[in-house]
């Protein structure tokens, strides 16, 4: 038996699936197959159902399951401990981020240069993504850090999760739309939007906003950077729903800002890791790290 067999156990049931688990292991699924099946032989007991849609525990395979975890779990401990008495940060970081966080004004590739900067023997990674599919893979295990938007949904309680940015959710409309100084939420139903992607969390604010208020919003172009939702806006394709602008940049762009209301929607920026097993100790190091730079950035 060996550990990457459990890691690969561990991740099947977790998926529930051998195509989704072999995807996030990047095997091939024949391979990953092939190994379950190894184990099982060695065992001589069959861990998974796979009869029914979606694979599932048999009921030897749900009592292996918590100690493959714990086994999985007590190997990262001996690692880290080794590399906390040493003081030595070695290993690979993964970090997700939102589109947009390398802006100049809350700049996380200066935070990550930095701690290259301070440990070059560390590898890190970063990925940019929906927050939705972040904040899944920081409960997965595939990445150790991401920087999300909020959507207002219940987060499980295994994430750690600290607000860096709040910021106003408003609608930016042509400088040649009919003038007014805010609109409730209830009127942009009689409007086409133009807003971020699904899985992202200002999308997710006001799709929840607008399921309260007894509607779904007519959205008619979807765009992962905010920059290109203000230029549709500014040529009279719809009313952009996007996080609050200075009045430079509202003239720079184009476009008149009007507050949303009734109610009035904010847009949560967070970091989040597992908070309910232990990182590596590189992870924790630039984890400290970047809630000192961005809680920095917050307060200037």
């Amino acid at each position: 038996m060996e550990l990457r067999q459990l890691r690969y156990f561990v991740t099947v049931v977790e998926e529930a699936n051998f195509t989704r688990a072999a995807a996030r292991l990047h095997l091939a699924q024949p391979g990953l197959s092939a190994q379950i099946r190894q184990l099982e032989r060695e065992l001589g007991q069959q861990l998974l159902d796979r009869s029914g849609r979606s694979v599932t525990l048999t009921e030897v395979g749900a009592a292996v399951l918590s100690h493959a975890r714990a086994a999985l779990a007590a190997t990262e401990l001996v690692t880290q401990t080794v590399d906390e008495f040493t003081g030595l940060l070695r290993g690979h970081v993964r970090v997700g981020a939102i589109s947009g966080t390398a802006a100049e004004e809350f700049d996380i590739s200066s935070a990550l240069a930095d701690f290259h900067d301070d440990h070059p023997q560390v590898g890190i990674s970063l990925t940019e993504d929906t927050s939705e599919r972040m904040l899944a893979a920081v409960r997965h295990g595939e990445l150790d850090i991401a920087l999300v938007g909020l959507t207002g949904a219940d987060l499980d309680a295994d994430l750690g999760v600290e607000v860096v940015l709040d910021t106003s959710i408003v609608a930016a409309a042509a400088l040649d739309a009919p003038e007014r100084t805010e609109i409730p939420l209830g009127d942009l139903r009689d409007h086409p939007l133009i807003c971020l992607p699904r899985g992202t969390g200002i999308r997710g604010v006001f799709d929840r906003a607008c399921a309260a208020a007894g509607f779904e919003p007519d959205v008619t172009f979807e765009a992962a950077a905010p920059p290109l939702l203000l230029r549709l806006a500014s040529r009279g394709l719809g009313i952009a729903v996007v996080p609050a602008l200075t009045a430079e940049e509202a003239a720079a762009f184009g476009v008149r800002v009007l507050p949303i209301t009734e109610p009035r929607l904010h847009g949560k920026l967070a970091l989040t890791w597992r908070r309910d097993r232990p990182g590596s100790p590189a992870a924790k190091v630039l984890l400290g790290q970047l809630r000192i730079s961005l809680a920095r950035t917050k307060t200037q």
